[in-house]
């Protein structure tokens, strides 16, 4: 394998970041806004209020999961479902919008996912499992050869920030904020790590879906999936809201910053002003506790707006 690519954000091992590469020059997509349509799932209106916003035995002090802060946000609807391949595609059918991999002509890919004899590209930076794989996008998650049979109501992936902008306004809606993410995940819980309580798989049974077995030599795929799953596969949390955490990493509004919401605000916040990385939460299928037990309603972390991989997706809000 050649030369890594750079980490650019927290932790490349959970989703890659782009590095300096830029995108091949073109003028960027200008998207006008559509008619407004219900979200795959439909759309949980939530009466905001107050709640208990992170954790103090978050297992990674420099993701700044704490301090348990109470927040109180003003009402707000969020998508039951990530968006779908099938809704991405039609928002490229309307607007001809090119993606960030597209314009890039690459995007990180799991090693685990490609042919032995898969030529040598670039790795992720400390994470040699992602690959660099040119060709591989949103209608080809693996790369060329590869496609959305079968996977359409799988929440699509390999969309940067920017691109989860770029659908928004097309279909009428925003991003939720962290605070509105982790709001809605823990489905009116607190204190507890996962959208239904405190146990991962309570009375054995799988309530997400994580890399089961040995990371990265072997998925069990004993939750019933080796990648991504449909955007409902498991039981919906009490506020209605499907796979909030594992399944795909999902984008939100804030910059990221360690630090920032230490001292406040606390009423409706939306992060800081500026930062060089947007804030992703609810972990992956890729996420295994060995390296990266984010698939919890506090973890987060921050990736670049430009990158994308093949675990990072995101939901709508209004």
């Amino acid at each position: 394998m050649s030369a890594d690519v750079p980490a650019e954000q927290t932790h490349a091992c959970c989703a890659p970041g782009r590095g300096e590469e830029r995108a091949a020059e073109g003028p960027v997509p200008v998207v006008e806004a559509a008619a407004a349509a219900a979200p795959h799932g439909g759309w949980r209106d939530l009466e905001g209020g107050t709640f208990l916003m992170g954790t103090a035995e978050g297992p990674y002090p420099e993701d700044g999961e704490g301090p348990v802060r109470e927040v109180a946000l003003s009402p707000f609807g969020i998508a039951a479902t990530a968006v779908t391949g099938s809704e991405f595609a039609a928002f490229v059918e309307s607007t001809g919008y090119a993606t960030d991999a597209e314009r890039y002509g690459w995007s990180f890919v799991f090693a685990g996912f490609l042919p032995r004899r898969f030529p040598p590209t670039r790795g992720a930076a400390g994470a040699p499992w992602w690959r660099q794989v040119h060709g591989a996008d949103w209608r080809h998650p693996e790369g060329p050869g590869s496609g959305l049979r079968g996977r359409q109501d799988h929440p699509v992936v390999h969309v940067s920030h920017d691109d989860a902008l770029a659908y928004c306004r097309w279909a009428g809606a925003r991003l939720p904020t962290e605070a509105e993410w982790e709001y809605a995940a823990r489905g009116g819980l607190s204190g507890r790590p996962y959208p239904w309580g405190d146990e991962r798989e309570p009375g054995g049974e799988h309530r997400m879906n994580v890399w089961q077995g040995e990371f990265p030599e072997r998925n069990t795929a004993a939750d019933g999936y080796t990648g991504t799953c449909p955007v409902d596969a498991f039981p919906p949390n009490g506020y209605g809201l499907y796979n909030t955490t594992g399944n795909v990493w999902e984008w939100c509004a804030d910059w990221f910053n360690p630090r920032y919401h230490r001292k406040g605000p606390w009423n409706d916040p939306t992060g800081p002003r500026y930062g060089q990385s947007r804030v992703l939460k609810g972990g992956s299928h890729m996420c295994h506790e060995s390296y990266c037990l984010r698939y919890r309603t506090s973890a987060r972390m921050g990736n670049t707006p430009d990158s994308s991989s093949g675990n990072t997706g995101f939901r709508v809000a209004r």
